[in-house]
Parts: C-alpha cells; sequence; structure tokens
C-alpha cells in the first residue's frame, strides 16, 4: 500500500511542473500601447490598474500585461501595434490616445481593443456607433476636441482683452490637430479673434511655438488635448508664465503646474474606466456589446496665483464656478 502511494505522489509530482506550465499559459495578456513612456503615465497605470482590478483582475496574479511605448513618437505606433497583434495577446489596451487607436485598429480586425480617446470615435471611424460599437474596438472618449470651444468662451472671460488666439496642436495626430483647428477657428471667428496656427511635436518646437505667440501683443493660446502635450504639462506651464502668456488646457495638471487654467474630464476616472471595459473584455464580454463611454463631469481649475502674476483679474462669477481655486 505505502509502495503504491509514493509511486502515486512520484507521477504526480512528475506531473506538476507540466500543469504549472499549462495554468501558466492559460493566464490572459493585455498589451498596453502607450504614446510617451512609463514614468510619464505614473498615475494613468494606477488608475488603469484600479479599473482591472474591480473586474477582478491584478497585473501578476492572474493577468499579465506587455507595455509598448512610443517614447513621444507618434509614428512608432504602427509597429507597436503590429508587435502586439503578433505576440497575439488577449486584448489591446490603446492608453495613448487617438494615434494609438488608430494604430491599434489598423493592426488588427480580431483582437479586441479598448481605446481612450478625445474625439468623437465615429468620425474616427474606430466604431460604427456610440450605443453599439461593432466590430472590435470599444472604449473611452473624453471629447476634449468638442468642448474646445467652451475652453474658448472660458479664456475669453479671463482675458477680454484678448485680440487674438493661438491653437496649439501636434502635427504627428493629423486627426486630432486638423479636427482641432478648425472647430476653434470657427469659434473664435464668431468671436471676432483672429486665430494664429501653432505647430509642435518636439521640445524645442514647443519652446518655439509659446515664445513666438508672445511676441503677438494681446494674445491668448489654447492647447489641443494631445499626450504630447500633456506629458509635458510641467513644461507648457512654465512657458506660459516665462513668455506672459495667458493659456487654457484640458488636463488638470497643466493648472496645478503653473499654467493658468484648465478645463476637462478627470484622468485618472477616464484610465479607471479603460482598466474597467479591458477586464469586462477579458472576463468574456465583447467590444461590441460594450458601449463606448462618455465622460461628462468637467472640472474648471484655476491658477489664481498665476493669473495675478500675470496681471488678470478673475471675475467673480468665474471664480464661482471653478471647481478648485488654487491660490
Amino acid at each position: 500500500m505505502r509502495r503504491r502511494a509514493f509511486i502515486a505522489a512520484m507521477a504526480g509530482a512528475a506531473a506538476w511542473p507540466g500543469a504549472a506550465r499549462a495554468q501558466q499559459q492559460a493566464v490572459p495578456v493585455i498589451g498596453f500601447l502607450g504614446s510617451s513612456s512609463p514614468d510619464l503615465y505614473t498615475l494613468r497605470l494606477g488608475a488603469f490598474r484600479q479599473g482591472l482590478k474591480e473586474e477582478g483582475y491584478v497585473e501578476g496574479q492572474n493577468v499579465a500585461v506587455e507595455y509598448r511605448w512610443a517614447d513621444g513618437q507618434n509614428d512608432r505606433l504602427p509597429a507597436l501595434a503590429a508587435e502586439l497583434t503578433r505576440r497575439q495577446v488577449t486584448v489591446i489596451a490603446a492608453g495613448g490616445g487617438t494615434p494609438a487607436a488608430l494604430a491599434a485598429k489598423t493592426a488588427t480586425t480580431t483582437i479586441p481593443i479598448v481605446f481612450g480617446i478625445a474625439s468623437d470615435p465615429v468620425n474616427l471611424g474606430l466604431v460604427a456607433g456610440l450605443d453599439k460599437p461593432k466590430g472590435n474596438s470599444t472604449g473611452v472618449v473624453d471629447l476634449g476636441v468638442e468642448i474646445g470651444p467652451k475652453r474658448l468662451e472660458l479664456l475669453r472671460e479671463m482675458v477680454p482683452a484678448a485680440t487674438a488666439i493661438g491653437v496649439l496642436v501636434n502635427p504627428t495626430s493629423p486627426d486630432i490637430a486638423e479636427r482641432f483647428s478648425r472647430t476653434l477657428e470657427e469659434a473664435g471667428t464668431k468671436l471676432g479673434l483672429q486665430v494664429v496656427a501653432l505647430q509642435a511635436s518636439t521640445d524645442r518646437e514647443l519652446q518655439m511655438a509659446v515664445a513666438t505667440f508672445a511676441q503677438l501683443k494681446g494674445g491668448a493660446l489654447e492647447i489641443s488635448p494631445d499626450n504630447f502635450f500633456t506629458s509635458r504639462s510641467e513644461q507648457l506651464a512654465a512657458l506660459t508664465v516665462r513668455y506672459a502668456v495667458p493659456a487654457i488646457y484640458h488636463s488638470r495638471r497643466f493648472a496645478e503646474a503653473g499654467g493658468l487654467v484648465s478645463y476637462g474630464t478627470s484622468e485618472t476616472e477616464y484610465y479607471r474606466l479603460i482598466g474597467n471595459y479591458t477586464g469586462k473584455i477579458l472576463a468574456g464580454e465583447k467590444p461590441s456589446d460594450l458601449p463606448v463611454q462618455q465622460l461628462a463631469k468637467v472640472e474648471l481649475i484655476i491658477n489664481l496665483k498665476t493669473a495675478k502674476a500675470l496681471g488678470l483679474t478673475v471675475p467673480l462669477a468665474l471664480l464661482g464656478r471653478a471647481d478648485e481655486v488654487i491660490e
């Protein structure tokens, strides 16, 4: 009896490594496609992992994540998306904005994709509809482009003497840049403002754009919602203060870093929801059955210290509408 038990135990031990390997192979893999670098995604990844956890998935325990980073070079995203497709990941989380979402969509029509973008996904061809996406893509939208005119109105309230509006876009994100420029040009014309187009996709171009616009006295700047600019919120804030250019952006990081004002949705909520949808797909739901989520709550953050440094008096009515005032 003891001999038979010993043989059975040995057989089980011999089979265990194979069983462990099979279990490891069964762990789903997320391909995360980022536009910049990991150090600039710290808060975003924390929120993304929280969203996954809410759906029962913890990185390193029951799900693996393979990261691909474009390091601020959008032209690298198609090749990185193709890598993840060849890797046959379970789902692609396109967390690098519109360029990442479009690159993933081009790379595969079968692997599920969860995107996070700042524009209308129907117009971009990412989904057939918001309620019924169809295809292999769904995701989260903060409509940062669509509320561009509202930001312009807020900026005009803060800088009523402005005669020109600078529109800063990233030319390597043509889908956002073109739509944003067109939308702001129309809105600016209605307000009787001269619209000045500015482009930047490198740190040097960013400084040159702000410095050049500063030479136009009586101008204010609106920055398009783009991951290149978001990852440089501190640099942007410093440049706009240095060159005394009143500016508005969608990310609260900008106002917290010293920029004049921000008006946009919560970045952490945005990435938490991307994590939620990624987890739901890992659990077996189909992208075509998950409606595109639109963030509705918008935060207005005013940096009163910066306003004073720029010689601006913020209207009391605007201060009263602010979600947060930094003094």
